[in-house]
C-alpha cells in the first residue's frame, strides 16, 4: 500500500455520480436564475430604478445577487406567481367562453331562424309556429 488516500474520482461511478450531481446544481442555479429575473420584470410594485438595479445586481453578481433577492423579496414570488397564473387562467377562461358562444344562451333572432328552418322542413304547422314565435318574442 502506497498510504495514500483513494479519492471518489479513483472510483468511475462516483465520478459519474458528481459529474451529474455539478450538472444537476448548475441546471437548477440557471432555471432560479431566470425565475429570479421573470419575477423582476413581473414585479408591478417595484419601479423602473428598482428593476434595473435588481437586474443589474442578478447580472453582475449572478449568485450573490440571487441569493440577496431570494431572502428580500422571495416570500413574495410565490403570491405573485399565483396571481399570474389566475390572470392567465382568466384570461384563458374568457377566450374559451367567447369561441365557445358566450354564456349558452342563443338570442331571439336566433330562435326565430331555427324555428322558421322547422317550420320550411314541414316539422311544424303554421300554428304552431306563430305559438312558439309568441313564446320566443315574449
Amino acid at each position: 500500500m502506497s498510504g495514500s488516500l483513494p479519492l471518489a474520482y479513483d472510483y468511475p461511478l462516483l465520478g459519474a455520480f458528481w459529474t451529474i450531481l455539478w450538472i444537476l446544481l448548475w441546471v437548477l442555479w440557471v432555471i432560479l436564475l431566470f425565475r429570479v429575473i421573470g419575477d423582476i420584470f413581473r414585479d408591478d410594485a417595484l419601479s423602473g430604478w428598482a428593476k434595473a438595479g435588481w437586474l443589474l445586481f442578478t447580472i453582475l453578481l449572478p449568485f450573490l445577487g440571487v441569493f440577496v433577492y431570494v431572502l428580500v423579496r422571495g416570500r413574495s414570488m410565490g403570491a405573485r406567481e399565483r396571481r399570474h397564473m389566475q390572470v392567465q387562467q382568466q384570461a384563458f377562461d374568457q377566450y374559451i367562453r367567447d369561441t365557445a358562444g358566450g354564456t349558452g344562451q342563443r338570442s331571439a333572432a336566433d330562435e326565430l331562424m331555427k324555428l322558421s328552418e322547422v317550420r320550411a322542413r314541414g316539422d311544424i304547422s303554421e300554428e304552431e309556429f306563430q305559438r312558439a314565435k309568441e313564446k320566443i318574442l315574449h
